[in-house]
């Protein structure tokens, strides 16, 4: 297949690309600088999409970037980078000639409201009920396609958790307070802690980009979260472990809501236990499906 990348340089984008190469097929990243085996996001604006089987979009400024200060400016950032992009695609794809059979758009699991009863699965109805889940209904609803379109062209949301690995993501920033044996529970520890593999969810994505004999007019959704359902406290203790580290200064909510402005610090103060059910219908097996093995992937030695 040839499939189009947008945001295909980061942390999931790296992954995602090995597995897709090692299948054999073709890459092509839109990006807003360009350079070999890229496009821009306004060379797609201007000239539409390259032939291609399957496009992806990850393109979204971090939302966890310890360098930006939690303000309206970066909120902005947060909403456009992920809602225009995704908007330019879908229009790219509306308006080929030749569509590529699959789309496939990774939000995330912020949309279901933090509970420590409730427990998602795809069919999950919701509501949004803060910052981030509107932007993921914004974000979500920019991918549509025109009901003609649809018919044509496969349509998949994927729904992450965190997203755990040994080069980024939220481990990059975890592993220094382990390492330096401050690590700790986050807030009281008993909330949920969605989670997914960088290779699973790399898996899932490339499992979407498979054809479909007759791709509905509803998308189908996919909750990228591992199948095992842990607390924060699970995690800290696990990870502790792994890296034989002590896991005795947990974090105070305050401190988390000071550093990373309320509506941030949520993500991690807060959690949803999130079922990956529809991903298991569909027959994607997980290479990590439980802590233990993931954590041991990562920084096990």
């Amino acid at each position: 297949m040839r499939v189009v990348i947008g945001g295909g340089s980061g942390f999931v984008g790296r992954e995602l690309t090995r597995l897709l190469k090692s299948k054999g097929h073709e890459i092509t990243f839109i990006s807003r600088q360009p350079g070999p085996g890229k496009i821009t996001w306004a060379d797609v604006e201007s000239r539409g999409l390259p032939p291609c089987e399957g496009a992806v979009n990850l393109a979204g400024e971090n939302i966890m970037n310890p360098l930006r200060w939690w303000n309206e400016s970066y909120k902005k950032d947060l909403v456009s980078s992920r809602v225009n992009t995704t908007r330019i695609l879908a229009q790219a794809i509306a308006a080929s000639p030749t569509p590529p059979h699959s789309w496939v758009l990774v939000t995330g699991v912020a949309c279901y409201k933090p509970s420590l009863q409730t427990q998602y699965t795809e069919e999950s109805e919701w509501t949004p009920f803060d910052f981030l889940s509107r932007l993921v209904k914004e974000w979500e609803a920019a991918g549509q396609l025109p009901e003609n379109s649809a018919k044509k062209t496969r349509r998949v949301i994927i729904r992450p958790g965190a997203v755990l690995g040994r080069d980024g993501g939220a481990m990059k920033q975890m592993l220094i307070p382990f390492w330096l044996g401050l690590g700790g529970t986050l807030g009281s520890g008993r909330q949920p802690f969605p989670w997914i593999h960088v290779s699973d969810l790399a898996g899932i994505i490339a499992h979407a980009l498979e054809p479909k004999e007759e791709p509905s007019t509803e998308p189908d959704v996919f909750n990228g979260v591992a199948p095992a359902l842990n607390t924060n406290f699970e995690f800290t203790k696990e990870l502790g472990k792994t890296l034989k580290r002590p896991t005795i200064f947990p974090v105070p909510g305050f401190f988390l809501d000071v550093f990373l402005g309320s509506e941030r610090a949520v993500i991690l103060t807060q959690g949803q236990k999130v079922v990956p059910k529809k991903t298991l219908e569909s027959g994607f097996e997980f290479q990590y499906p439980d802590l233990t093995s993931a954590l041991k992937e990562i920084v096990g030695h």
